[in-house]
């Protein structure tokens, strides 16, 4: 059992993750002995969606302020409007659970008017896997509960990608062509954490290129990816305008790449870097209720900046590089963010497999999991 760092709100919510991140555990957890209706039940999820009304019959009789659980809300959206209609007039509170937005975007969610606060729960993170964090396993293997536990991650990632084009896809009737979806799920792996060339990905997955701006659509809803910006310092300054996009889980992309059986690259590897410790650094801000925006940075020239933030407190620079070693070349961005913004003004970190910290000319260099222990004590962004 991991101890997650997430902290139940004390008013109605929306939780938000993919499939395996523990959102039902978690629930367990912290609304035990409570009303719950699981969706994942067949016979529960056809009852409901036949006479949505139920649900407001059966619980109108709790006492006020009483919580109810929804597992899985999205698999019948109509439950929304009961959900609204008791929150009103009986002042029921609740835990709304769910691994996609795609239903809850089209059967009306904005109903709730704001009620339901919507929050994530990520995979795990690396204080709540706490001595279990063993590199490279965790770029390799990504952080997913069952990942870490299961003595053989390759065969769990390699079913939990199959499992997502059979149930998340189907069950949502997001596209027909599974064939196709699965093309554009491998080369949008292989693409991961680059700059995205819509063009490019839809001649290599043989489909359409608008099919496949749909897709990734599918994959942000379906909570699977996250579009990472580019931060513009100045407007008469050229950059890079295009985003990046990156999967939620590194083990994931490994999956769907279908580089599982084989030896990680250099090549791969910086990616697969890049994706933990961003998903770290959104789990962060989420969970610490820090509402700023990440991007990253990248001039027409290619100098470029992995992730960026600007806080109340100013700026916060972070160059991430898979060597063991830091060259003196890796801090070309930092240095020509420096320049842009002013240094007083930021503050810059380069993050390494090495084992050393260090410092050049006020960026600091940090070992992977140094940063990461630093960034939860709220010494990187805050």
């Amino acid at each position: 059992m991991f101890s997650r760092l997430l902290k139940p709100p004390n008013h109605s919510f929306l939780l938000l993750g993919p499939r395996g991140t523990g959102k039902s555990t978690w629930i367990r957890e912290h609304f035990p002995d409570i009303p719950t209706y699981d969706l994942l039940n067949t016979a529960e999820a056809l009852r409901l969606s036949k006479e949505p009304h139920l649900l407001f019959n059966e619980l109108q009789g709790l006492k006020k302020e009483s919580w109810a659980i929804i597992d899985e809300v999205q698999k019948v959206p109509a439950l929304l409007d009961e959900v609204h209609r008791l929150m009103e007039t009986k002042s029921i509170k609740f835990v709304l659970c769910g691994s996609s937005a795609r239903k809850l975007k089209r059967g009306g969610a904005n109903l709730l008017a704001g009620r339901a606060r919507t929050v994530q729960l990520f995979p795990l993170v690396s204080p709540e896997i706490n001595d279990d964090v063993k590199l490279p396993d965790y770029f390799l293997f990504g952080s997913l509960p069952l990942s870490i536990t299961d003595h053989d991650p390759k065969s769990y990632l390699k079913s939990y990608a199959e499992t997502y084009l059979q149930e998340e896809i189907k069950g949502e009737a997001a596209t027909r062509n599974i064939g196709a979806f699965g093309r554009f799920l491998e080369v949008a792996a292989r693409q991961n954490g680059q700059i995205t060339n819509i063009s490019n990905i839809a001649r290599d997955a043989q489909v359409a290129r608008q099919t496949v701006q749909g897709y990734f659509d599918i994959l942000v809803d379906t909570l699977l990816g996250y579009w990472l910006q580019p931060w513009k310092l100045k407007r008469t300054t050229k950059q890079v305008a295009h985003p990046k996009f990156y999967f939620f889980d590194s083990g994931i992309v490994r999956s769907l790449s279908g580089r599982l059986p084989y030896p990680p690259t250099q090549e791969e590897m910086g990616p697969l870097i890049e994706t933990c410790i961003l998903n770290e650094v959104r789990a962060y801000l989420s969970y610490s209720r820090l509402h700023y925006p990440l991007y990253f940075w990248s001039s027409h020239d290619g100098v470029e900046v992995d992730l960026f933030c600007e806080t109340q407190k100013g700026f916060t620079a972070i160059e991430i590089k898979a060597a063991p070693r830091w060259d003196n070349k890796f801090n070309r961005g930092l240095q020509r963010i420096q320049e842009e913004i002013g240094r007083t003004k930021i503050s810059c970190f380069g993050i390494y497999t090495g084992s050393r910290e260090a410092t050049f000319n006020q960026i600091q260099v940090l070992p992977v999991l140094d940063f990461l222990k630093r960034l939860w004590e709220g010494n990187i962004i805050y």
